[in-house]
């Protein structure tokens, strides 16, 4: 059962918040918080794992083009989008990644595919490693699996203490932005409310703030293992030569040009799609030019 609070603040969110996300929501109880997914179409299963800050809503034109042909889940992590967002929670990399693989095994996914992008890298690698066999085909949008010291400064301050949640909670500073930083191509006014909707308080942005402050970039950092773990299970990957295509966007400010050539040194039999005009959002700028890439990779083989 969802209780009365959260269902209250679902039906605050009114349908004209969300164009194109004509979705059934499903929910998974997770411990005492509440997981909210998509999960659309038949046939062979892609998940699609999101960052921060955006929620499910990411993936919604992506949702549409491949439930044609595919069962497609999108997860909520957990204080994202219309899942719970408990404010005594541990929002680290490693709880993320264990909600995604209990989610997955509560729906008895056997083989599927993999969309990652942001947080969604190393949250859906990291699920994936714990039974390599059983992920097919990775596609990569602006994201990375791997460590990395380059955080820029403009992030790197929001996980401060004290004044990172005075940006991030009390201000909005982090997803309110994105909708213009994240992207070269002006959004559409209801699309840029819908992906900053869920988070429309400082109770709300919770995980908005402890996504920045989870990045690890020293060995005594919480999440510091849990990374390095996830990267050793994408070195499984590599040797597997897992069928991979990367679309990165060319004007990412966070995952430049440097992530881009790690994943092609990572993967050196990857198709790449390179959009030097598209931000962060790569979907949101190029999703024209992606959706039938991402068909095309994603079909079947007979």
């Amino acid at each position: 059962m969802l209780d009365d609070d959260f269902c209250f603040e679902i039906l605050l969110m009114t349908d004209f918040m969300y164009p194109d996300y004509p979705f059934q929501s499903h929910y998974y109880k997770r411990g005492d918080h509440t997981l909210h997914f998509v999960d659309e179409g038949e046939g062979s299963v892609i998940v699609m794992v999101h960052g921060n800050p955006t929620w499910s809503f990411y993936y919604r034109r992506l949702i549409t083009q491949l439930s044609k042909t595919h069962r497609v889940i999108a997860m909520d992590h957990m204080g994202c989008g219309l899942s719970d967002k408990p404010q005594d929670y541990t929002y680290t990399l490693q709880n993320h990644i264990d909600n995604l693989s209990a989610l997955l095994q509560h729906l008895d996914i056997g083989k599927y595919s993999l969309v990652v992008h942001d947080w969604g890298g190393a949250i859906g690698i990291g699920a994936a490693a714990r039974n390599p066999d059983m992920l097919e085909k990775l596609l990569v949008l602006n994201t990375a699996a791997f460590r990395s010291m380059r955080i820029p400064f403009r992030i790197r301050i929001c996980g401060w203490p004290f004044i990172g949640q005075l940006l991030v909670r009390g201000l909005n500073a982090f997803a309110g932005p994105a909708v213009t930083m994240a992207v070269s191509k002006k959004m559409d006014k209801d699309v840029a409310s819908a992906f900053v909707a869920p988070y429309n308080s400082w109770k709300n942005r919770v995980a908005v703030a402890a996504f920045v402050k989870d990045i690890p970039r020293a060995e005594s950092h919480p999440s510091y293992a849990s990374l390095l773990h996830v990267e050793e299970g994408l070195e499984v990957f590599q040797k597997r030569k897992l069928p991979v295509m990367i679309c990165w966007g060319g004007k990412d400010f966070c995952f430049n040009d440097g992530f881009y050539k790690e994943w092609c040194s990572r993967f050196p039999h990857a198709v790449s799609h390179y959009f030097a005009d598209s931000g962060h959002y790569v979907l949101e700028d190029s999703f024209a030019e992606i959706a039938p890439l991402a068909q095309d990779f994603f079909a079947d083989e007979e």
